[in-house]
């Protein structure tokens, strides 16, 4: 069998994504950077919009430098028009520096750290660690500044017992989180025989962020800009932590924008009842060694397209609409849905969408597959990458169309 050499175009500006994003700051810098370099303008939350949003605008803000949202209005944009949205998250579960780090033990210079979100633990032991984030500097002059830090070597590590001293060590794989103690300094790379694999730490939730960024900025030499919707990304904080936070999706950073560009009553009523936000996270594909872990005819493969989620308690927005929705957007573009449901034995997480749907927009669920979810390496899709632009971009360029044909009341 021949290796191939072949890398898809898509996921190879992924990981150029990823390796320089370890943290939300530096993936919100990131964007930035890609958003300014296509033309878009910075607004600033604390400044009146009335006069700077026009039609035909390209726009962005962010929040404590760890969420953006971004917007572009049609030619023929008025007050009171629908968003077409991508609603993601930029976090993923690591370990956070305590602010009293220092410890010494046994002659060896430690650092303090507590776990954020549901990871996978043990998979970061004997891994080459560093440190990334942000940090307040000042100069001689009295004023302070924001700066990203990103040290590109490692310099941190957590060696696992060695099997002769804990002869029990393969019984469990757990350990105890505060006394055995920041993102992986492995780059993400492509893999596989075909490069059908991403290999790589944060692809929940970067994969997806990475694919709505890229959409927004293709969907630009679109003619469906001349008319229809506003089309907006909005890429969260905090969402692997529960969403409460001022940067996460049960803020009020969808709800300003949407009043903002609609500023009286009737308009945002107007507004809302003709967006449409699709929720975008990572999802599980079937494991070939744990079959049994999904329920029998919703077994989502990798590089098999994206996957609409569904869910009886409502951890999941999707209904018969969004996923009608989804699935004429992806027609249009040629690509294939699958379906997830969890087994009802074993409950599912959630996402953003459930939050963002309490103002009454219509919200769907989706996300691509993948496996080892919360791990510090992640393995998902290469062809998946291009097909989950694909669904953004034909939201962005179709949907407004779509919905004026859709009799739903």
């Amino acid at each position: 069998m021949m290796l191939s050499s072949t890398v898809p175009e898509a996921a190879s500006r992924l990981l150029s994504f990823v390796n320089a994003s370890p943290t939300p700051f530096h993936a919100v810098q990131t964007t930035v950077q890609r958003l300014e370099k296509v033309g878009f303008s910075k607004l600033k939350e604390s400044d009146g919009w009335d006069k700077l949003v026009k039609p035909g605008g390209k726009y962005f803000f962010t929040r404590n430098q760890s969420t953006i949202v971004a917007f572009t209005t049609p030619q023929n944009w008025k007050q009171g028009a629908g968003l077409s949205i991508v609603a993601t998250h930029i976090d993923s579960p690591n370990l956070r520096i305590r602010p009293i780090s220092k410890r010494t033990k046994a002659g060896y210079l430690q650092v303090g750290i507590e776990t954020y979100g549901g990871g996978i633990w043990h998979s970061w032991l004997d891994r080459d660690l560093s440190v990334a984030g942000r940090v307040i500097t000042s100069n001689g002059s009295g004023e302070f500044k924001s700066r990203l830090i990103k040290v590109d070597r490692p310099i941190l590590r957590i060696p696992s017992l060695a099997i002769h001293l804990d002869r029990g060590v393969n019984d469990s794989l757990k350990f105890n989180q505060e006394t055995e103690q920041l993102y992986d300094n492995q780059p993400s790379q492509l893999g596989g025989i075909a490069n059908e694999f991403v290999f790589s730490p944060r692809m929940d939730n970067q994969f997806s962020s990475f694919c709505a960024v890229d959409a927004l900025i293709g969907s630009l030499s679109s003619n469906s800009l001349l008319e229809g919707n506003v089309n907006c990304i909005a890429l969260f904080n905090h969402e692997e932590v529960g969403s409460v936070s001022s940067t996460g999706a049960e803020s009020n950073l969808i709800p300003s924008v949407l009043s903002r560009l609609s500023p009286t009553p009737d308009l945002l009523a107007q507004s809302i009842a003709s967006s449409f936000l699709v929720s975008c996270d990572m999802g599980h594909a079937i494991h070939p060694n744990y079959t049994n872990k999904h329920e029998e005819n919703h077994q989502p493969r990798i590089n098999g397209g994206v996957m609409i989620k569904t869910n009886a308690k409502q951890r999941y927005t999707s209904d018969a609409i969004g996923s009608f929705l989804i699935k004429k957007l992806v027609e249009k573009k040629g690509g294939k849905v699958q379906e997830y449901e969890a087994r009802n034995d074993m409950p599912c997480g959630s996402t953003v969408g459930p939050s963002l749907s309490t103002m009454g927009l219509r919200v769907v669920d989706v996300g691509c597959p993948m496996l080892s979810m919360h791990s510090i390496r992640e393995t998902a899709g290469t062809s998946d990458v291009q097909s989950c632009i694909d669904l953004f971009q034909s939201l962005f360029e179709n949907f407004a169309q779509l919905d004026a044909k859709l009799v739903a009341e």
